[in-house]
Protein backbone atom coordinates (compact mmCIF):
# COMPACT_ATOMS: atom_id res chain seq x y z
CA UNK A 1 0.00 0.00 0.00
CA UNK A 2 1.40 2.98 -1.17
CA UNK A 3 1.42 6.49 1.29
CA UNK A 4 -0.36 9.54 -1.01
CA UNK A 5 1.83 12.05 0.45
CA UNK A 6 1.82 14.84 3.17
CA UNK A 7 1.43 18.33 3.18
CA UNK A 8 1.76 21.41 5.88
CA UNK A 9 -0.11 24.74 6.23
CA UNK A 10 -1.58 26.62 9.43
CA UNK A 11 -3.55 25.73 11.86
CA UNK A 12 -3.70 27.34 15.51
CA UNK A 13 -0.46 27.54 16.50
CA UNK A 14 0.80 24.72 13.99
CA UNK A 15 -1.02 22.42 11.95
CA UNK A 16 0.24 19.30 9.91
CA UNK A 17 -1.60 17.68 7.17
CA UNK A 18 -0.86 13.86 5.62
CA UNK A 19 -2.54 12.10 3.26
CA UNK A 20 -3.23 8.04 3.80
CA UNK A 21 -4.24 4.93 1.62
CA UNK A 22 -6.10 2.35 2.72
CA UNK A 23 -6.41 -1.48 2.66
CA UNK A 24 -9.66 -3.53 1.09
CA UNK A 25 -12.29 -4.72 3.22
CA UNK A 26 -13.78 -7.89 4.35
CA UNK A 27 -17.48 -8.80 5.69
CA UNK A 28 -18.81 -10.09 9.20
CA UNK A 29 -22.19 -11.06 9.99
CA UNK A 30 -24.30 -10.05 12.86
CA UNK A 31 -26.85 -11.63 15.77
CA UNK A 32 -30.52 -11.05 16.29
CA UNK A 33 -32.78 -12.28 19.49
CA UNK A 34 -35.91 -12.04 21.19
CA UNK A 35 -37.44 -11.41 24.50
CA UNK A 36 -40.42 -11.83 26.72
CA UNK A 37 -41.56 -10.35 29.78
CA UNK A 38 -41.94 -12.31 33.43
CA UNK A 39 -45.33 -13.37 34.57
CA UNK A 40 -46.37 -10.86 37.93
CA UNK A 41 -45.26 -12.22 41.46
CA UNK A 42 -47.48 -13.71 43.40
CA UNK A 43 -46.17 -11.45 46.26
CA UNK A 44 -44.23 -8.17 45.27
CA UNK A 45 -42.67 -5.65 47.20
CA UNK A 46 -43.61 -1.66 46.12
CA UNK A 47 -40.52 -0.45 45.68
CA UNK A 48 -38.06 -3.44 46.65
CA UNK A 49 -34.51 -1.00 46.43
CA UNK A 50 -34.15 1.02 48.66
CA UNK A 51 -31.55 3.59 48.51
CA UNK A 52 -30.73 5.77 51.51
CA UNK A 53 -27.79 7.50 50.31
CA UNK A 54 -25.70 9.54 52.82
CA UNK A 55 -26.14 9.13 56.45
CA UNK A 56 -24.00 10.83 58.77
CA UNK A 57 -23.12 8.62 61.38
CA UNK A 58 -24.75 8.61 64.88
CA UNK A 59 -28.08 9.85 62.82
CA UNK A 60 -30.53 7.56 61.21
CA UNK A 61 -32.89 7.93 57.82
CA UNK A 62 -36.61 5.47 57.45
CA UNK A 63 -37.76 5.13 53.55
CA UNK A 64 -41.57 3.03 53.54
CA UNK A 65 -42.16 0.44 51.39
CA UNK A 66 -45.06 -2.38 51.10
CA UNK A 67 -46.50 -5.89 50.61
CA UNK A 68 -49.33 -6.90 48.24
CA UNK A 69 -50.61 -10.19 48.02
CA UNK A 70 -51.47 -10.90 44.56
CA UNK A 71 -53.33 -13.92 44.92
CA UNK A 72 -56.40 -15.41 45.10
CA UNK A 73 -55.80 -16.70 48.60
CA UNK A 74 -54.54 -15.59 51.78
CA UNK A 75 -50.76 -15.29 52.24
CA UNK A 76 -48.85 -15.59 55.51
CA UNK A 77 -45.76 -13.99 56.33
CA UNK A 78 -43.83 -15.47 59.54
CA UNK A 79 -40.63 -14.22 59.45
CA UNK A 80 -38.50 -11.74 58.04
CA UNK A 81 -34.55 -12.28 57.59
CA UNK A 82 -31.36 -10.42 56.56
CA UNK A 83 -32.06 -7.42 58.80
CA UNK A 84 -28.48 -6.45 59.68
CA UNK A 85 -25.76 -3.81 58.98
CA UNK A 86 -27.99 -0.92 61.00
CA UNK A 87 -30.90 -1.95 59.35
CA UNK A 88 -34.18 -3.19 60.66
CA UNK A 89 -37.95 -3.20 59.60
CA UNK A 90 -40.59 -1.82 61.70
CA UNK A 91 -44.35 -0.82 61.36
CA UNK A 92 -45.43 -4.83 60.92
CA UNK A 93 -46.15 -7.66 63.62
CA UNK A 94 -45.50 -11.06 63.09
CA UNK A 95 -47.26 -13.09 61.33
CA UNK A 96 -48.42 -10.99 59.40
CA UNK A 97 -51.96 -12.53 57.17
CA UNK A 98 -52.53 -10.87 53.85
CA UNK A 99 -55.97 -11.38 52.27
CA UNK A 100 -56.26 -12.11 48.71
CA UNK A 101 -55.40 -8.64 46.69
CA UNK A 102 -54.81 -7.21 50.32
CA UNK A 103 -51.51 -4.70 51.09
CA UNK A 104 -49.28 -3.97 53.91
CA UNK A 105 -46.98 -0.90 54.99
CA UNK A 106 -44.18 -1.21 56.29
CA UNK A 107 -40.64 1.29 56.97
CA UNK A 108 -36.87 0.49 57.05
CA UNK A 109 -34.78 2.34 59.22
CA UNK A 110 -30.91 2.31 58.57
CA UNK A 111 -29.23 3.78 61.75
CA UNK A 112 -25.32 4.38 61.07
CA UNK A 113 -22.54 3.51 63.27
CA UNK A 114 -19.55 3.71 61.52
CA UNK A 115 -17.99 4.74 57.88
CA UNK A 116 -18.80 2.53 55.64
CA UNK A 117 -21.64 1.47 52.39
CA UNK A 118 -23.42 -1.30 54.09
CA UNK A 119 -26.37 -3.49 51.75
CA UNK A 120 -28.31 -5.76 52.53
CA UNK A 121 -31.54 -7.84 50.78
CA UNK A 122 -34.33 -8.70 53.10
CA UNK A 123 -36.32 -11.60 52.71
CA UNK A 124 -40.10 -12.01 53.80
CA UNK A 125 -40.53 -15.83 54.26
CA UNK A 126 -43.67 -18.20 54.69
CA UNK A 127 -44.22 -20.59 57.52
CA UNK A 128 -41.99 -22.75 55.31
CA UNK A 129 -39.39 -20.48 55.15
CA UNK A 130 -40.30 -20.29 51.40
CA UNK A 131 -39.03 -16.23 50.31
CA UNK A 132 -42.26 -14.74 49.13
CA UNK A 133 -40.64 -11.69 48.60
CA UNK A 134 -37.21 -10.11 49.23
CA UNK A 135 -35.73 -6.30 48.57
CA UNK A 136 -32.64 -4.46 48.47
CA UNK A 137 -31.23 -1.90 50.57
CA UNK A 138 -28.52 0.21 50.73
CA UNK A 139 -26.40 3.20 52.45
CA UNK A 140 -23.70 5.04 53.02
CA UNK A 141 -22.88 5.82 56.56
CA UNK A 142 -20.50 9.15 56.58
CA UNK A 143 -18.80 10.65 59.29
CA UNK A 144 -20.72 13.55 60.59
CA UNK A 145 -19.86 17.37 59.31
CA UNK A 146 -16.73 18.45 61.49
CA UNK A 147 -14.95 21.95 60.66
CA UNK A 148 -11.26 21.58 60.79
CA UNK A 149 -8.73 24.19 60.54
CA UNK A 150 -5.67 24.80 58.94
CA UNK A 151 -3.27 25.76 60.55
CA UNK A 152 -5.13 24.66 63.88
CA UNK A 153 -3.45 27.38 65.82
CA UNK A 154 -1.96 30.84 64.82
CA UNK A 155 1.47 32.49 66.56
CA UNK A 156 2.78 35.88 65.07
CA UNK A 157 5.81 35.83 66.88
CA UNK A 158 7.56 39.59 66.85
CA UNK A 159 5.68 42.71 65.62
CA UNK A 160 6.61 45.86 65.60
CA UNK A 161 4.19 48.29 67.89
CA UNK A 162 2.92 50.67 65.51
CA UNK A 163 2.93 47.43 62.49
CA UNK A 164 0.88 44.64 61.90
CA UNK A 165 1.28 41.38 60.06
CA UNK A 166 -1.34 38.84 58.38
CA UNK A 167 -2.14 35.13 58.67
CA UNK A 168 -4.85 33.15 56.78
CA UNK A 169 -6.65 30.30 58.46
CA UNK A 170 -8.38 27.62 56.24
CA UNK A 171 -11.58 26.40 57.31
CA UNK A 172 -13.22 23.20 55.58
CA UNK A 173 -15.97 20.81 56.39
CA UNK A 174 -13.99 17.27 56.61
CA UNK A 175 -17.14 14.93 57.42
CA UNK A 176 -19.82 13.92 55.46
CA UNK A 177 -22.63 15.71 55.58
CA UNK A 178 -23.25 19.92 55.27
CA UNK A 179 -22.00 22.09 57.85
CA UNK A 180 -23.22 25.57 58.30
CA UNK A 181 -21.13 28.21 60.17
CA UNK A 182 -23.14 31.09 62.02
CA UNK A 183 -21.31 32.99 64.02
CA UNK A 184 -17.02 33.57 64.82
CA UNK A 185 -16.52 35.19 67.95
CA UNK A 186 -12.93 37.25 68.30
CA UNK A 187 -11.25 37.70 71.55
CA UNK A 188 -8.36 39.40 72.65
CA UNK A 189 -6.63 42.83 71.92
CA UNK A 190 -4.90 43.91 69.24
CA UNK A 191 -6.41 40.93 66.85
CA UNK A 192 -8.39 41.55 64.31
CA UNK A 193 -10.18 39.19 61.41
CA UNK A 194 -11.74 39.69 58.00
CA UNK A 195 -12.53 38.51 54.67
CA UNK A 196 -14.93 36.15 56.27
CA UNK A 197 -18.92 36.37 55.35
CA UNK A 198 -21.38 34.78 57.45
CA UNK A 199 -23.67 32.52 57.48
CA UNK A 200 -22.20 30.08 55.21
CA UNK A 201 -22.85 26.47 54.12
CA UNK A 202 -19.77 24.28 53.81
CA UNK A 203 -20.53 21.15 51.73
CA UNK A 204 -18.21 18.23 52.56
CA UNK A 205 -15.02 18.95 50.98
CA UNK A 206 -15.63 22.63 50.87
CA UNK A 207 -13.21 25.10 51.88
CA UNK A 208 -13.33 28.90 52.79
CA UNK A 209 -10.67 31.31 54.49
CA UNK A 210 -10.47 33.90 57.04
CA UNK A 211 -7.46 36.65 57.51
CA UNK A 212 -6.18 37.00 61.09
CA UNK A 213 -4.56 40.60 61.91
CA UNK A 214 -1.93 41.45 64.64
CA UNK A 215 -1.27 44.97 65.43
CA UNK A 216 0.35 44.98 68.90
CA UNK A 217 -0.46 48.24 71.18
CA UNK A 218 2.07 47.79 72.98
CA UNK A 219 5.42 46.36 74.11
CA UNK A 220 4.86 42.32 75.33
CA UNK A 221 2.97 39.35 74.82
CA UNK A 222 -0.90 38.69 73.43
CA UNK A 223 -2.84 36.07 73.31
CA UNK A 224 -6.51 35.72 71.99
CA UNK A 225 -8.91 33.38 69.78
CA UNK A 226 -11.99 33.29 67.61
CA UNK A 227 -14.68 30.71 68.11
CA UNK A 228 -16.36 29.68 65.21
CA UNK A 229 -19.98 28.39 66.18
CA UNK A 230 -21.30 25.73 63.65
CA UNK A 231 -24.51 23.38 63.58
CA UNK A 232 -24.66 19.83 61.94
CA UNK A 233 -27.58 17.51 61.38
CA UNK A 234 -29.26 20.05 63.42
CA UNK A 235 -26.83 19.60 66.32
CA UNK A 236 -24.48 22.56 67.27
CA UNK A 237 -20.87 22.49 68.08
CA UNK A 238 -17.59 25.22 68.30
CA UNK A 239 -14.07 24.86 66.98
CA UNK A 240 -11.58 27.22 68.24
CA UNK A 241 -8.68 29.00 67.07
CA UNK A 242 -5.94 30.04 69.39
CA UNK A 243 -3.88 33.83 68.45
CA UNK A 244 -0.95 34.73 70.00
CA UNK A 245 2.01 37.01 69.37
CA UNK A 246 4.50 39.50 70.99
CA UNK A 247 4.95 43.19 70.80
CA UNK A 248 8.22 44.86 70.47
CA UNK A 249 9.54 48.31 70.70
CA UNK A 250 10.26 49.53 66.89
CA UNK A 251 13.86 49.77 65.99
CA UNK A 252 13.97 53.35 64.58
CA UNK A 253 15.18 52.23 61.55
CA UNK A 254 13.75 51.92 58.07
CA UNK A 255 13.93 49.14 55.62
CA UNK A 256 13.07 49.41 51.75
CA UNK A 257 12.30 47.05 48.56
CA UNK A 258 14.21 47.21 45.71
CA UNK A 259 13.36 47.80 42.95
CA UNK A 260 9.95 48.94 44.15
CA UNK A 261 8.10 47.36 41.36
CA UNK A 262 8.67 44.13 39.33
CA UNK A 263 7.59 43.51 35.93
CA UNK A 264 7.23 39.84 35.14
CA UNK A 265 6.06 40.26 31.31
CA UNK A 266 4.05 37.34 29.70
CA UNK A 267 4.41 33.98 31.20
CA UNK A 268 2.90 31.22 29.78
CA UNK A 269 0.65 29.27 31.71
CA UNK A 270 1.90 26.47 33.85
CA UNK A 271 5.22 27.86 33.63
CA UNK A 272 7.06 30.09 35.87
CA UNK A 273 9.45 33.06 36.08
CA UNK A 274 11.16 34.30 38.40
CA UNK A 275 12.83 37.84 39.64
CA UNK A 276 15.20 38.89 42.04
CA UNK A 277 14.70 41.61 44.47
CA UNK A 278 16.13 43.16 47.90
CA UNK A 279 15.83 44.18 51.31
CA UNK A 280 17.97 46.81 52.49
CA UNK A 281 18.10 48.30 56.39
CA UNK A 282 18.53 52.10 57.12
CA UNK A 283 19.29 54.03 60.34
CA UNK A 284 19.33 50.92 62.83
CA UNK A 285 19.31 47.05 62.84
CA UNK A 286 15.60 45.12 61.78
CA UNK A 287 14.42 42.39 62.48
CA UNK A 288 12.42 41.46 58.94
CA UNK A 289 9.80 38.87 60.70
CA UNK A 290 7.60 37.89 58.10
CA UNK A 291 6.45 38.14 53.89
CA UNK A 292 2.95 38.07 52.72
CA UNK A 293 1.44 37.66 49.08
CA UNK A 294 -1.77 39.22 48.26
CA UNK A 295 -2.18 36.59 44.98
CA UNK A 296 -1.47 32.91 45.35
CA UNK A 297 -0.02 33.00 41.72
CA UNK A 298 3.49 34.56 43.04
CA UNK A 299 6.18 33.15 45.76
CA UNK A 300 8.73 34.27 47.80
CA UNK A 301 11.81 32.26 48.45
CA UNK A 302 15.69 32.93 48.98
CA UNK A 303 15.39 34.60 52.64
CA UNK A 304 14.93 32.96 55.68
CA UNK A 305 12.65 34.78 57.47
CA UNK A 306 13.18 36.32 60.65
CA UNK A 307 16.22 38.10 59.04
CA UNK A 308 18.43 40.07 61.15
CA UNK A 309 19.76 43.32 59.11
CA UNK A 310 22.62 45.30 60.41
CA UNK A 311 22.30 49.04 59.37
CA UNK A 312 23.29 49.89 55.87
CA UNK A 313 23.57 45.55 55.05
CA UNK A 314 20.94 44.06 52.35
CA UNK A 315 19.50 40.62 51.66
CA UNK A 316 18.86 39.47 48.53
CA UNK A 317 15.05 37.40 47.87
CA UNK A 318 13.16 35.76 44.57
CA UNK A 319 10.18 35.84 43.45
CA UNK A 320 8.28 33.76 41.12
CA UNK A 321 5.41 33.98 39.46
CA UNK A 322 3.59 30.88 37.94
CA UNK A 323 0.18 32.19 35.91
CA UNK A 324 -2.89 29.69 36.23
CA UNK A 325 -4.62 31.17 33.62
CA UNK A 326 -4.39 34.00 31.28
CA UNK A 327 -4.74 37.74 31.24
CA UNK A 328 -3.08 40.48 33.46
CA UNK A 329 -2.46 40.21 36.98
CA UNK A 330 -0.65 41.89 39.77
CA UNK A 331 0.31 41.56 43.52
CA UNK A 332 1.60 43.33 46.40
CA UNK A 333 4.88 41.54 48.69
CA UNK A 334 4.49 43.02 51.95
CA UNK A 335 7.69 42.41 54.41
CA UNK A 336 6.54 43.37 58.01
CA UNK A 337 9.54 43.72 60.75
CA UNK A 338 11.14 46.49 63.52
CA UNK A 339 11.43 49.26 61.09
CA UNK A 340 9.18 52.24 62.19
CA UNK A 341 7.99 52.25 58.15
CA UNK A 342 6.71 48.44 58.43
CA UNK A 343 5.62 46.64 56.29
CA UNK A 344 7.89 47.79 53.97
CA UNK A 345 5.77 46.83 50.15
CA UNK A 346 6.79 45.94 46.91
CA UNK A 347 4.19 45.51 43.97
CA UNK A 348 4.54 43.65 40.55
CA UNK A 349 2.63 42.98 37.41
CA UNK A 350 2.44 39.91 35.16
CA UNK A 351 0.42 38.38 32.17
CA UNK A 352 -0.25 34.75 31.73
CA UNK A 353 -0.40 33.45 28.30
CA UNK A 354 -2.03 30.48 26.78
CA UNK A 355 0.32 27.75 25.97
CA UNK A 356 0.88 27.18 22.09
CA UNK A 357 -1.33 24.70 21.00
CA UNK A 358 -0.40 22.70 18.00
CA UNK A 359 -3.00 20.56 15.88
CA UNK A 360 -2.08 17.41 12.98
CA UNK A 361 -4.87 17.25 9.95
CA UNK A 362 -5.00 13.97 8.08
CA UNK A 363 -6.63 13.11 4.87
CA UNK A 364 -6.65 10.63 3.16
CA UNK A 365 -8.03 8.56 -0.17
CA UNK A 366 -11.29 7.38 -0.24
CA UNK A 367 -11.97 3.36 0.15
CA UNK A 368 -14.49 1.79 -2.11
CA UNK A 369 -17.84 0.28 0.03
CA UNK A 370 -16.58 2.04 2.99
CA UNK A 371 -19.07 3.50 5.13
CA UNK A 372 -16.10 5.24 7.69
CA UNK A 373 -12.54 5.09 8.77
CA UNK A 374 -10.97 4.91 12.66
CA UNK A 375 -7.68 6.64 12.88
CA UNK A 376 -5.04 5.37 15.23
CA UNK A 377 -1.69 6.80 16.54
CA UNK A 378 1.54 5.92 18.15
CA UNK A 379 5.32 7.07 18.80
CA UNK A 380 6.95 4.43 16.91
CA UNK A 381 7.05 3.55 13.19
CA UNK A 382 5.43 0.27 13.31
CA UNK A 383 3.13 0.42 16.43
CA UNK A 384 1.86 -0.28 18.64
CA UNK A 385 -1.12 2.10 18.12
CA UNK A 386 -4.00 3.68 19.37
CA UNK A 387 -6.91 4.23 18.16
CA UNK A 388 -7.99 8.52 18.74
CA UNK A 389 -10.81 8.59 17.23
CA UNK A 390 -14.11 8.29 19.36
CA UNK A 391 -16.70 7.18 16.81
CA UNK A 392 -16.12 6.04 13.19
CA UNK A 393 -14.97 8.78 11.25
CA UNK A 394 -17.70 9.45 8.06
CA UNK A 395 -14.86 11.46 6.42
CA UNK A 396 -11.70 11.39 4.99
CA UNK A 397 -10.11 13.69 7.02
CA UNK A 398 -9.61 13.82 10.67
CA UNK A 399 -7.84 16.99 13.23
CA UNK A 400 -5.59 15.35 16.03
CA UNK A 401 -5.43 18.43 18.79
CA UNK A 402 -4.06 16.23 21.42
CA UNK A 403 -0.65 16.01 20.22
CA UNK A 404 2.26 17.55 22.88
CA UNK A 405 5.35 20.28 21.66
CA UNK A 406 8.48 18.15 20.31
CA UNK A 407 7.55 14.90 20.26
CA UNK A 408 6.90 12.92 17.14
CA UNK A 409 3.95 10.71 15.94
CA UNK A 410 2.77 8.13 13.55
CA UNK A 411 -0.48 7.88 12.24
CA UNK A 412 -2.65 4.34 10.46
CA UNK A 413 -6.12 4.63 9.44
CA UNK A 414 -8.05 1.48 8.33
CA UNK A 415 -11.36 1.42 6.98
CA UNK A 416 -14.81 -0.16 8.09
CA UNK A 417 -17.38 -1.17 5.65
CA UNK A 418 -21.39 -1.42 6.06
CA UNK A 419 -20.91 -5.11 7.87
CA UNK A 420 -18.67 -3.15 10.30
CA UNK A 421 -16.00 -4.93 9.04
CA UNK A 422 -12.18 -3.25 9.62
CA UNK A 423 -9.67 -3.23 6.78
CA UNK A 424 -6.01 -3.38 7.98
CA UNK A 425 -3.92 -0.82 8.49
CA UNK A 426 -2.64 1.69 5.67
CA UNK A 427 1.28 2.79 5.43
CA UNK A 428 2.29 5.07 7.99
CA UNK A 429 2.82 8.79 7.86
CA UNK A 430 4.97 10.70 10.36
CA UNK A 431 4.03 13.88 12.02
CA UNK A 432 6.76 15.79 13.87
CA UNK A 433 5.52 19.05 16.71
CA UNK A 434 7.31 21.87 16.73
CA UNK A 435 8.84 22.66 20.30
CA UNK A 436 7.18 24.83 21.55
Amino acid sequence: MALNGYRFHCRLATAIVIALSLLLLVGCGGLGGSATSAPAAAVSLAKGNLSFGAVAIGSSATMADSISNNTSASVTVNSITGVSSGFQVTGVTLPLVLAAGQAASFNVKFQAAAAGDPSVTISFEDQNAQTLASLSASAEAAAAATLSLNPSAIAFGSVAVGSSQNNTVTLSNSGGSDLSMNQATLSGASFAMNNLALPITLHPGDTTSATLTFAPTGIGAFSGSVTFTTTSDGANGTTVLDLSGTGIAGSGGTLSASPASLSFGQVVVGSSSSLNGSLTASGAAITVTSASFNNSEFALSGISLPANLPAGQSASFTVTFTPQSSGSTSASLSFSSTASNSPASQSMTATGTAPVQHTVDLDWSASADAVGYNIYRGTVSGGPYTMINSSLDSTTAYTDSTVVSGQTYYYVVTAVDGNSSESGYSNPAQAVIPSP
